[in-house]
């Protein structure tokens, strides 16, 4: 579903502030993995989900999504086909709008309804935009007409998910999307994320802080450094690894301690 070939992204180069954020990057990811990534700040985490998601365009190599080469499609309509969401609750919805009128865009964008972009969702997408919300267990199936900005951190992130997966996208990447959150918040959007990309059969790579979270969630562990992948384990081999196991791995293959200051390992 989707090939990362040897890419490679350089900010500011011929500069004092040059920095190589990508060096030579692979990664292949089958349709329906579920991926989960760990590494210390810098490691390029970010810096690949924003090359995938065409934020800026990688100096070298290609990007495939389903045999598609979008290495150099615009941004927006790579976002027809995946959804992300980030570490800050207040991005990827519009807090002045109410969430009906959030959840009406994304629907149509995604969808790629004839009647345009903003277009006014119909009567039977308001009761699937109800009957949806009704899954988050949070009551906001009855507050549809509030502005999305009085929402709390938890439930925007919430509300955002259901908005990246309404239209089922071919990608899906999600950023330390419940770092911001208080810890049962925290849980709750996971356990919706995971219930999403389970039962929607997305294709998902999902950056983490938790150690414990990046050996339990999904079926494939990646550790990134530098710029690149220094260690990637599925199967068998990723069950039987403790979160020790996992440093073990990352000091072997990189060739330092991971940097833990952000790191939950327990």
């Amino acid at each position: 579903m989707l090939e990362l070939k040897d890419i490679s992204k350089t900010f500011h180069p011929g500069t004092m502030n040059e920095k190589k954020a990508l060096i030579h990057l692979n990664v292949s990811l089958a349709d329906g993995d579920f991926a989960t990534i760990v590494g210390s700040n810098g490691a390029g985490k970010s810096t690949m989900f924003n090359a995938i998601t065409g934020a800026f365009y990688v100096d070298e190599g290609e990007i495939l999504l389903d045999g598609e080469d979008i290495t150099f499609k615009q941004e927006h309509k790579r976002s027809l086909d995946i959804g992300h969401l980030f570490q800050d609750p207040q991005l990827g919805t519009a807090p002045h709008m109410t969430i009906e009128e959030n959840m009406s865009l994304a629907y149509l964008r995604a969808s790629n309804k004839s009647h345009g972009f903003f277009g006014r969702s119909r009567k039977k997408e308001k009761a699937m935009f109800q009957e949806q919300l009704s899954l988050l267990d949070m009551g906001l199936e009855d507050r549809m007409k509030q502005p999305v900005g009085l929402l709390s951190g938890g439930q925007r992130q919430a509300l955002t998910l259901l908005m990246a997966t309404m239209v089922t996208p071919k990608l899906l990447l999600l950023d330390e999307h419940t770092a911001a959150l208080d810890p049962a918040t925290a849980e709750k959007v996971l356990e919706l994320t995971k219930d999403i990309v389970k039962k929607r059969k997305i294709t998902c790579l999902m950056v983490t802080h938790n150690m414990n979270q990046a050996l339990e969630l999904g079926n494939r562990t990646l550790m990134m450094d530098s710029g690149h992948v220094v260690f990637d384990v599925s199967g068998k081999e990723r069950s039987a690894l403790t979160v020790e196991d996992l440093l073990g791995k990352f000091k072997e293959n990189a060739g330092k301690q991971l940097d833990t200051d952000r790191i939950l390992l327990s």
